[in-house]
């Protein structure tokens, strides 16, 4: 069969858009003599609607979408995601669908029958569960037709009761394809692909998965769609984190024997215990070899380019073209201004160095340097005489306490005020350049450096933004080398450094890591070698600062735990605080 992937970067709600690219990719497959297209989960409305499928206005504007693309099947199967109203049994009011589509009618409806709600999922709270299996006649074939999470259920503990394909397999389907809007983190392409594959050989099915591409505010798709011929030969992979368009002559089986559809059990066990959910994240119980792994040069670039998606993404569909950002000499902001100087173009991201009483020369001139380079514009503002007028006017209150963090917090809250009067004068959006190193543990100051619209960095450890410039500076010297090599330093106090008030970051991004992403609790990270008091002392930071995340902007996702939307825990608990 000549079957067509249309990957595709989609924009939530944007029904007209996303039609007329779904259309344009129809008629593309068409003049390629494709004889099926097939396009990604929830395409029509865009993943992932979250509320917005609570409004029946929504629902009726993705049934109209439908009906606009059956028009132009004539003589193509398309298959394509949207929602659908659950009219004749009980439960929630809509499913997670794919549609195939031909001849200007709907030839057949698969239900998404595995719903996560975990990490940064939530689909138990709209979906009702697919309750009946049927795969779907199409051209003398039969096509067992599955969404996404229906091919994960795989290994010796699987996380759901029941296994579609399994299901499916007993129909004696001729080809498997799956729709799907797989989030990006760095440890996730190669499980995707060995779980695609799992499935290849479980049931001797060529298999044809077409993944989701481009950002929806917090959470990055990387494409990378998949074709397997039955034997488990990777036929095509597309491209990574950028829309892509194949046709492919794929080898399709005319009723297998039976036999190929093995039972869960019987299949190979080295297939089972690498698609096992537990596999989906990197196991990294030495941590000596976390940082090793955290700054590996593939995930590094795989990071690079999310963050570029990410950045570029959530400008163009909110509608903005500027940014600014806080320019200190630092190392954050410095790779911050760089990514977002290459996402956007260098003449649309304004910088502002604000030195302090406490801010070093050197600082300055690393910043000027940086903007020089990249060719971005950049303002210097002074912040000595509004510090000043600050503590003028707290001076019956503060009486002749010493200095504190108060005085320190001043100074980051009027770098934060003045970002904001600027970019509520020439409507930029402020980049927020706070790591995921420093959210952890607390390091920022509220209503200062934490301000911002969008959070670059706060998925990435302090150790990986180092290794992130490095990648910057792979073919030229773009951040000035003497950003990356001086000590990290707020400068909010006299000689002040980062190690002042941190464990150094190549420890303690070891303890976060297995925390955060490994949910490892104290007695286990002690276990691995870690001083017990350290790592109490940086769990206690991690679970007494839950209120300062809950209060900060949005976190472009690159690893399996990111903080935001993926990451629930009460602000008010005395676990490890």
């Amino acid at each position: 069969m000549r079957i067509a992937l249309a990957q595709q970067n989609y924009h939530i709600g944007n029904f007209e858009s996303n039609t007329k690219k779904i259309i344009s990719a129809i008629e593309q497959a068409k003049n390629e003599g494709a004889e099926l297209v097939v396009f990604s989960e929830l395409c029509v409305c865009g993943y992932p609607p979250r509320d917005f499928l609570e409004f029946d206005d929504f629902i009726n504007r993705c049934y109209a979408s439908i009906d606009a693309i059956k028009q132009h099947t004539e003589g193509i199967g398309v298959i394509i995601g949207a929602p659908q109203k659950n009219l004749d049994a009980p439960g929630k009011e809509l499913f997670n669908a794919a549609w195939l589509l031909y001849n200007t009618e709907i030839l057949g409806v698969s239900h998404k029958t595995l719903l996560p709600t975990y990490d940064v999922f939530d689909e138990n709270r709209y979906f009702e569960p697919a309750f009946e299996w049927n795969s779907i006649p199409f051209k003398g074939y039969r096509i067992a037709l599955t969404i996404c999470e229906d091919i994960w259920n795989l290994g010796d503990n699987p996380l759901y009761r029941v296994c579609p394909m399994d299901i499916l397999a007993k129909q004696q389907p001729d080809l498997m394809i799956n729709i799907s809007a797989s989030p990006f983190d760095y440890d996730h392409d190669e499980d995707r692909k060995e779980v695609v594959n799992a499935n290849v050989l479980k049931y001797g099915l060529p298999l044809v998965y077409c993944n989701a591409v481009g950002s929806q505010t917090e959470i990055v798709f990387d494409g990378g769609s998949l074709v397997y011929d039955a034997k488990g030969n990777l036929l095509k992979e597309l491209e990574y984190f950028e829309e892509a368009f194949c046709v492919m002559d794929i080898a399709v089986n005319n009723h297998q024997p039976e036999q190929q559809s093995e039972a869960r059990d019987s299949w190979p066990a080295v297939i089972l215990e690498e698609t096992n959910k537990e596999m989906r994240v990197a196991k990294i119980s030495d941590p000596d070899k976390v940082i090793d792994f955290l700054t590996d040069t593939n995930n590094i670039r795989q990071i690079h380019q999310a963050l570029i998606l990410g950045i570029r993404d959530y400008f163009s569909k909110m509608g903005f073209s500027k940014a600014i950002l806080g320019s200190s000499g630092g190392i954050d902001s410095a790779v911050v201004l760089a990514l977002a100087a290459e996402a956007l173009g260098a003449q649309n991201v304004r910088a502002v160095l604000m030195p302090s009483p406490f801010s070093t020369g050197h600082s300055v001139k690393d910043a000027e340097q940086l903007s020089k380079i990249l060719g971005n514009p950049y303002d210097i503002i002074p912040i000595e005489a509004v510090y000043n007028s600050f503590l003028t006017s707290l001076k019956p209150v503060f009486k002749d306490l010493p200095f504190s963090v108060a005085e320190e917090n001043i100074q980051s809250r009027s770098r934060g005020n003045l970002l904001m009067a600027i970019a509520n004068k020439f409507g930029y959006i402020l980049l927020n350049t706070s790591n995921k190193s420093e959210l952890a543990t607390g390091y920022g100051t509220l209503y200062g450096d934490m301000a911002g619209g969008l959070s670059v960095l706060g998925d990435v450890y302090k150790m990986q933004v180092y290794a992130l410039a490095k990648y910057i500076n792979r073919d030229k010297e773009i951040i000035p080398l003497h950003i990356i090599t001086k000590a990290p330093s707020a400068e909010l106090r006299p000689n002040q450094k980062d190690s002042d008030s941190l464990p150094d970051y190549n420890v303690l991004d070891k303890v976060l890591y297995q925390y955060i992403e490994k949910r490892q609790g104290p007695n286990e990270i002690i276990a691995m070698g870690i001083d017990a008091a350290l790592v109490n002392r940086v769990l206690r930071l991690v679970n007494r600062n839950e209120y300062k995340r809950s209060q900060f902007c949005p976190v472009i996702r690159v690893s399996s735990k990111a903080f935001g939307v993926g990451r629930r825990m009460p602000i008010v608990g005395k676990y490890l605080s």
